[in-house]
């Protein structure tokens, strides 16, 4: 008669390794808002979210709920997020079209410019805090280089997505999606304005009391 086990699949040592430390991988990845459309919902969920936000705001100027728009357009708060690679007979993958990457969907180059300016070596296209103040200090290159007021979701979106050369020579005119890709960036800070107004001082009080 068998063993009670006989019929067990063993798992070999070095699988049992890649396993857990896929899991260990999974554990530390931030997970996007389940609430990615309400602000407040968002902050009361990542506690440390306002906190950085709102150090870029006050450094750079760009408001709160425009970073969170600009954020929630690039990547639906996903921290690894990739633009999707082109697929040959719409079924191999291929290369990506840019290295676009992180919460932001930076390129290399802009990122590398940004750290270089800012001093911030260490900084990192899947951390939040990194990328909100990113996208503050690129809202303030766009304002003295462009004249794009900060409190301006449209054109701050504009100049983020097609650079300050493209802006420059008004490359959005002959992409009507963009456009309107900018307008729901713009309503989307709108909205996150006035959900904003509802929470603020509850979010104030939570950090003063930390």
């Amino acid at each position: 008669m068998g063993s009670a086990n006989a019929g067990t699949a063993k798992v070999p040592v070095r699988s049992a390794f890649f396993f857990l430390f896929a899991a260990v991988l999974a554990g530390c990845v931030t997970a996007p808002p389940k609430d990615p459309w309400n602000v407040c919902s968002i902050f009361f969920e990542k506690e440390d979210w306002y906190a950085s936000a709102r150090n870029a705001q006050r450094r750079w100027g760009i408001p709160v709920p425009i970073q969170m728009a600009i954020i929630n357009q690039e990547s639906s708060f996903t921290e690894d997020a990739r633009p999707p690679r082109y697929r040959l007979l719409g079924i191999l993958p291929l290369w990506r079209p840019s290295s676009a990457y992180g919460y932001g969907q930076v390129k290399d180059e802009t990122w590398d410019w940004y750290r270089m300016k800012t001093g911030n070596g260490g900084a990192d296209r899947d951390e939040f805090e990194d990328v909100v103040d990113f996208i503050g200090w690129y809202a303030h290159q766009s304002y003295r280089s462009l004249g794009i007021s900060k409190f301006d979701a449209y054109n701050q979106y504009l100049a983020y997505h097609e650079g300050h050369g493209g802006f420059r020579r008004k490359s959005y005119l002959s992409k009507p999606w963009l456009m309107r890709v900018a307008r729901r960036v713009e309503a989307t800070a709108t909205r996150y304005r006035r959900q904003l107004l509802t929470c603020q001082t509850s979010l104030e009080r939570s950090l003063a009391s930390d």
